[in-house]
């Protein structure tokens, strides 16, 4: 029963790759709703791997009120339900962009706090299962508890990560990648083409077994061959208490990753850097180093030079400095606990958490799921519970569902589906950029402070409709 329900080169130095141009025109693909030729704009529009628009762009649609119909999504997409501020903002999305354009099947997981409580999180298997047997989900951000949140919600126990459930079932790797609005100024100034991080999201500290050592005593790792004996190392010897932690990961998940990275890197054109601290951890660190280099000579190698770009492995102190001091355009594969705090990084650095998508991606590109980088949002969700205004950026889980549904479309051959979704970023990136409406993190990172420079998330959202119909020229829905 389900319980579905209810090197040599120098970073700065790289090039920015066009991914998209402003001049491009797209046939119209059939749909009444999606005769979106001439993107319209002044220049071409440089853009490294990321979202990134410098142009203004219209939409020509021609259709009658008797023309419209739904899109129809061939496939199901499986919807993963969340919580607090990001639960309501999701509502509002499916309600307005959503529902009304699309003719869809969406299989419904409610990952909400409470509902995996009840299931004792078995929801959470399931709806990753049903990302396996469906190939795409769409995720909302959801609560990790902590001891503070199992007394909030009198939980039966503090139940994992979702997201890390998640993984652990899909497998694959998470890449986090900005979306560049131009009007949004750059924290690091420099940083004028994105930064794609790859997550191997997969054992190191999130699966790993950690204990407070009570006093003196003797700390060995035992490793014991399934038909053999027992091998001992002798880790540290306790004079008084202490800590002690044990982590692993496996040839097979690491070598999925490297296959992965190396993929996104051919799709993007972009150089792809793996950063490890092998100087220290020689045995550990040094077999990601070992497994990706193997990969890369034996299988990408003759394709990464025929586009013009490379693959080197770099210290990962050294990497993070340059960096900093990058233009970006570029792809860095990171073990699991680096690849959390970059990722972070980078969207701060780009202006907002809000601006930052998130996918996981199997290396057989088979199995998909997106959500936004950021969480709950809790202390919008206090104040909204009060009924007070609240400005939170909904960017992100936008793109979510666009990100999933461009997915969907690739994996059916709808691009109906792919150009629908194309045409909602358009629409979000030029209510920022062109209309100027921002949400209160946008607003406060372009320097302006005072309430008349930005507007509530439900404003917002009117705002990308309005130019989202406009854009479709859905009249029979104004």
């Amino acid at each position: 029963m389900s319980l579905a329900a209810t090197t040599s080169r120098s970073l700065p130095s790289l090039r920015s790759r066009a991914v998209a141009s402003s001049t491009i025109a797209t046939t119209a693909i059939g749909h009444p709703l999606l005769r979106c030729p001439a993107r319209v704009g002044t220049k071409k529009s440089k853009a490294g791997s990321g979202i990134r628009f410098d142009s203004p762009r219209t939409f020509s649609v021609s259709m009658g009120r008797q023309d419209l119909q739904k899109i129809k999504v061939k496939k199901p997409i499986v919807e993963l339900d969340g919580d607090e501020m990001t639960r309501v903002i999701w509502d509002w999305i499916k309600t307005k962009f959503i529902h009304p354009y699309l003719d869809i099947d969406l299989k419904y997981y409610d990952l909400g706090i409470l509902y995996r409580d009840k299931t004792e999180d078995k929801v959470t298997a399931e709806a990753a299962e049903a990302i396996l047997k469906y190939s795409v989900g769409v995720k909302c951000a959801t609560i990790t508890p902590d001891e503070a949140r199992v007394k909030e919600f009198n939980l039966k126990k503090m139940w994992l990560s979702p997201n890390g459930t998640i993984r652990n079932i899909l497998g694959g790797t998470v890449f986090r990648e900005p979306i560049v609005i131009p009007r949004i100024p750059r924290l690091v100034a420099g940083w004028k083409e994105p930064i794609v991080i790859g997550r191997h999201a997969h054992g190191d500290q999130y699966k790993a077994r950690d204990f407070v050592v009570p006093g003196p005593g003797k700390l060995e790792l035992v490793y014991t061959p399934e038909n053999g004996e027992p091998e001992r190392i002798n880790v540290f010897n306790y004079k008084a208490g202490g800590v002690a932690l044990a982590m692993y990961n496996t040839d097979d998940s690491i070598s999925g990753f490297a296959h992965a990275s190396f993929k996104l890197a051919l799709q993007k054109k972009l150089p792809l850097y793996m950063s490890t601290k092998n100087t220290i951890l020689k045995k550990y660190d040094g077999r990601f180093k070992d497994i990706f280099q193997e990969i890369y000579e034996s299988t990408y190698k003759a394709e990464f030079d025929a586009k013009g770009i490379w693959y080197e492995h770099r210290l990962i102190d050294d990497m993070v400095a340059q960096m900093v001091k990058s233009k970006g355009g570029f792809i860095m594969a990171l073990k699991n606990y680096d690849g959390d705090v970059q990722s972070d990084i980078v969207a701060q650095g780009f202006g907002s958490l809000g601006l930052m998508t998130s996918v996981l991606i199997t290396p057989d590109g088979k199995t998909f799921e997106s959500e936004a980088a950021h969480g709950t949002v809790t202390r919008h969700y206090r104040e909204y519970q009060k009924g007070k205004e609240t400005s939170t950026n909904p960017i992100a889980s936008i793109f979510a569902w666009t990100r999933g549904l461009i997915q969907r479309g690739k994996l059916d051959n709808t691009p109906d589906v792919v150009a629908f979704a194309e045409c909602l970023e358009s629409a979000i990136i030029d209510t920022v950029q062109v209309d100027g409406i921002m949400t209160k993190d946008l607003a406060l990172a372009c320097g302006k402070e005072d309430r008349d420079s930005w507007v509530t998330t439900s404003v917002f959202l009117e705002g990308v409709e309005k130019r989202f119909k406009a854009s479709l020229k859905a009249k029979s829905l104004l």
